[in-house]
């Protein structure tokens, strides 16, 4: 089954792929100044959460699955972020709830509880499901990488078995491995991070037995080979490097993650390069973007290495001039999206920019890079992404 929707997409992708690249360097992200409509202020009191003429799932209904991040606080029938959820998002995507630190923290011992509230939402409320992630070297417990090669490939094996398994049938999508590739920056001979798991086995061969794991407990699902930074050149080198060569070994991998954690000064051409640069491969992967969120910051490497030379706090009320800029910038690149017929899911990281990762990250400070504001209201990124004028 995997194999006939690679041969069904890939000329399509392909092409797809090489229009792409052939006009690469005469695009430029100007598809909302094109317009020539001007930017109007949202309204300055209080919306009905979850209220708008066109919500954000139908308007790009006809292009992909417009997905979000979230956590079971978010999903009770009295959170007020539950009515936005349903009225804007069509895929759900576990925060970090489907982790395996979360549900098996030692050998044997599941707990499913919170895992199964997300799925139960997100099926009661017609929604699609995307498991996240069935292996994160920052949320593997370490019963997972004691023993020999053979005592480790079981223990996963049977992880992975038994929550694929379970929601066999729901989760139409699993991000099977998440973060493997190394950084662009580091020698071009490493290709694979060294992280816990490649040290613990003495090479990559984890990720295959990941993805066979996942697909022997679920013939039908997705698997997702999930990372950052692809819109990095350095980095995407070896992130389709690692794709590649998946493919060649027949590893079933069927969709390619790109998390799209950006700024404001990424370049929209360089992420448009990604996805073409994965369906330049012919080998009718899906694009996934699973975990966008735009920050108001843009960090040296010192910040996030030793919180060094960091940018200054713009405090919990984003000046309007930097609101303006990122509703552009989103309206660019979900206009760049939607002309890649590869795209079948984009997946926003938060609800809210109050919960969002990157207030504490890099360094604790007020951050602003979701779609819906402290108070839930929506930012002028919402009016410009539902609004076909723009």
């Amino acid at each position: 089954m995997t194999i006939s929707r690679r041969k069904s997409l890939g000329l399509l992708a392909g092409g797809t792929g090489l229009l792409g690249a052939a006009c690469r360097s005469e695009q430029t992200a100007a598809p909302f100044k094109e317009s020539g409509k001007p930017l109007t202020a949202p309204p300055r009191t209080p919306l009905t959460p979850g209220v708008r003429s066109t919500s954000l799932k139908d308007y790009y209904r006809n292009n992909f699955r417009f997905g979000l991040a979230s956590q079971t606080f978010q999903l009770e029938n009295t959170a007020p972020e539950s009515p936005i959820i349903q009225a804007h998002f069509n895929s759900i995507t576990a925060e970090y709830q489907m982790k395996p630190d979360q549900i098996s923290s030692a050998e044997g011992v599941y707990n499913f509880a919170a895992a199964d509230q997300i799925v139960d939402f997100a099926v009661a409320n017609g929604m699609d499901i995307r498991g996240h992630a069935l292996l994160w070297h920052q949320t593997t417990p370490d019963y997972f990488l004691t023993g020999s090669n053979a005592q480790i490939k079981r223990k996963l094996e049977t992880y992975i078995g038994t929550v694929v398994d379970r929601y066999k049938g729901r989760v139409y999508c699993w991000d099977v491995v998440n973060e493997v590739v190394a950084q662009g920056f580091e020698p071009a001979s490493q290709t694979y991070r060294n992280s816990n798991w490649f040290q613990a086995v003495g090479g990559a061969q984890y990720i295959d037995w990941a993805f066979n794991a996942a697909r022997e407990a679920d013939p039908n699902c997705l698997l997702c080979f999930n990372d950052y930074s692809t819109e990095d050149p350095d980095k995407r080198v070896k992130y389709i490097a690692v794709l590649q060569d998946l493919i060649a070994r027949n590893i079933p991998v069927d969709v390619a993650g790109h998390q799209m954690h950006i700024n404001m000064d990424t370049p929209i051409p360089e992420m448009r390069a990604a996805i073409d640069d994965v369906d330049g491969l012919f080998a009718g992967l899906e694009n996934h973007v699973t975990e966008l969120d735009m920050s108001f910051y843009n960090d040296p490497g010192s910040c996030w290495e030793r919180q060094a030379g960091c940018d200054a706090d713009v405090g919990p009320t984003p000046p309007y001039a930097m609101l303006e800029l990122q509703a552009k910038r989103y309206k660019e690149i979900f206009n760049m999206l939607v002309t890649r017929s590869s795209v079948t899911s984009v997946t926003m990281w938060g609800l809210e920019d109050g919960q969002s990762w990157l207030n504490g990250l890099p360094v604790q400070r007020s951050n602003h890079p979701l779609l819906f504001d402290r108070d839930l209201n929506p930012k002028m990124s919402v009016t410009l992404l539902s609004d076909p004028a723009y």
